[in-house]
């Protein structure tokens, strides 16, 4: 049962992420799931070229994701829906990784980032009819213990495609918590959305209960 109260605006995930429409349904949102087409690496080229940092590059992607929904489906009058738009860096000693695009990929990356730290830069933001009305930044640091090749590719062979899902090609929640040896962090920041600043901002303008 949602605990969101029938007059609330709507609230809109603007992001394909499995992951986080999972985390926001747990918390009772009812959610509306449509994905923003934005050209990430595009963008992340351009912002890097202007010597952007990570959490920069994180937080212009949500802002443009939550936007390119929120236009569409503006009302007029400010009572368009909550649209969310999240994205997640990941930087390791200035090196950007993204979402591995096979397991080749995510094998590389793993041992990359094997008996090293990286931060996890993630950006939240909230649109409302076409403007802004809210965004929190976060920071996670994590460290993976010594990994030998072979340990990486029986994870690869238990987890499959679940590594194609989230950056660095670990998942945290799951069997990927053997990756690691240190992990400095909220929990949800990590899993891409940090909740608890959302759902504060939520309640506060009556989209939860008090």
């Amino acid at each position: 049962m949602s605990l969101t109260e029938p007059a609330a605006p709507p609230v809109v995930l603007a992001s394909a992420s499995a992951s986080r429409r999972r985390l926001l349904e747990a918390a009772g949102l009812e959610v509306q799931v449509q994905p923003a087409a934005i050209d990430e690496a595009e963008v992340k080229l351009a912002l890097k070229a202007e010597g952007a940092s990570a959490i920069q590059v994180a937080e212009t992607l949500a802002e443009l994701k939550a936007r390119r929904i929120s236009e569409r489906l503006e009302t007029g009058g400010g009572l368009g829906p909550f649209v969310i738009g999240a994205d997640q860096m990941l930087d390791c000693e200035g090196a950007w990784f993204d979402k591995p695009d096979d397991l080749e990929a995510a094998r590389a990356q793993l041992l990359a980032l094997s008996a090293r730290s990286h931060t996890l830069e993630t950006s939240i933001c909230v649109v409302r009819d076409g403007g802004r009305i809210w965004h929190h930044n976060a920071r996670a640091r994590l460290t993976l213990r010594p990994l030998s090749e072979t340990f990486v590719d029986r994870y690869l062979d238990v987890v499959g495609d679940a590594a194609l899902t989230s950056v660095g090609g670990y998942q945290l929640e799951g069997i990927g918590v053997q990756l690691f040896q240190r992990v400095e962090g909220d929990f949800f920041t990590i899993l891409g959305l940090p909740l608890l600043p959302l759902l504060d901002f939520l309640r506060s303008n009556a989209v939860v209960p008090r």
